[in-house]
Formats: structure tokens, sequence, C-alpha cells
């Protein structure tokens, strides 16, 4: 029986919809895996319920996860609350500086939830800093998603492999 991956995401300006599409091409490659692609807004209690593990992605916006996985994380936190623990999940966050606090906030998230960290939160500087930077679409080099979709497919093979 195939293993379940969801990723979760939120892109306003595309870059972390473009680091989520690497990892799912990076799951895909892993037979034992059927790996999902969820928008924030459409996810919900029964996508986590019924998946092995998890890669969340979001942006940064204002130090902080980005709204609509905001939202995400509150309308599922209490719906899955102890019936979730132990799987495994992984972060992507796309920021124009730094990054950081998002990927603090999910993994505060997680540890809630008492998912395992299957790796180290990977974060994608865009260095975009003025407004018009920031509001205008991204364009994520091939370094970057490689580095995503390398993430996915470890992700993926942990599952398939019963290591997470």
């Amino acid at each position: 029986m195939k293993k379940a991956l969801l990723i979760v995401h939120h892109s306003m300006t595309g870059g972390t919809a473009q680091l989520a599409q690497a990892a799912l091409r990076g799951a895909q490659s892993e037979p034992g895996v059927a790996a999902r692609l969820l928008r924030a807004a459409q996810a919900g209690p029964a996508d986590l319920l019924g998946a092995d593990g998890y890669l969340f992605a979001t942006p940064e916006n204002l130090a902080a996860i980005a709204g609509l996985m905001k939202d995400f994380f509150d309308r599922c936190y209490y719906p899955v609350l102890d019936r979730i623990q132990g799987r495994p999940y992984a972060t992507l966050v796309c920021a124009g500086s730094d990054g950081s606090n998002a990927a603090r906030q999910i993994a505060r998230i997680a540890t809630g939830w008492r998912l395992r960290a299957a790796a180290e939160p990977l974060i994608v500087c865009t260095h975009a800093q003025t407004p018009a930077q920031i509001l205008a679409p991204k364009q994520i080099g091939a370094a970057d998603l490689q580095r995503a979709e390398e993430l996915g497919a470890g992700l993926a093979a942990g599952l398939a492999l019963g290591v997470f």
C-alpha cells in the first residue's frame, strides 16, 4: 500500500508555488508514495488525516507565515489534534531576506501536533526588498528548485522505506 504525502502551500507571487511544485516532482519520483499538492485555502483536516507525511510551503510575509497558511493551520489544528502525532513533516519558506520566523512558526505548530521534523527547513531568499520587488512575480532559480525537488524526494523516500 502506498504512503501518502500531502504538500500544502500558499503563494501570491509564484515563488512558493514553484518550490512546492518542484517538491512534488521530487516526491513523485518515489513509486511507493502518492503525493498530493493542495493550496492552503483548499486543504482541510480530512486531507491531513489521509496523509502519512506533510510538506508545508509558505512565503514569509512581514516576518510570519502567510495569512492563508495561518488560516489553514487555524482551521485544521484542533480537528486533527492527537490524531496525527508522530508523522513526519518538512517546511519550505520563500522569503525576501530571512524566512526563519516563518519556519519557527510552523515548527511550533508541528510541535503542538507532535509531528516529527524529517529535515531542516528549506528557506529560499529572493532578496526582494522594495515594494515593487516584493509584489513582483518571482522566478526561482534552478539551484533552489533542485533543492526543493530533493527535499520532496527525500521525504517521499523516507516514507516509502518506513524511516519516518
